[in-house]
């Protein structure tokens, strides 16, 4: 595979983390599962276990 594809879908999966996890510290509370759980979710699951945590487990009703 040519570096200039990989580099760049590496940064988006960065970019991607870094939005999940800040999502999920800045969070007073999750819905369903502890906050480790949704982290675990995104870290092994990629991309699924964010586009997940998104739609499920994020409270918006702060």
């Amino acid at each position: 595979m040519d570096i200039r594809i990989i580099i760049p879908l590496i940064l988006l999966t960065a970019i991607y983390f870094g939005v999940c996890f800040y999502s999920l510290l800045t969070r007073p509370k999750v819905k369903y599962l502890p906050k480790w759980g949704w982290a675990l979710i995104c870290i092994i699951s990629i991309p699924l276990g964010g586009i997940v945590y998104f739609t499920l487990g994020r409270d918006m009703h702060e």
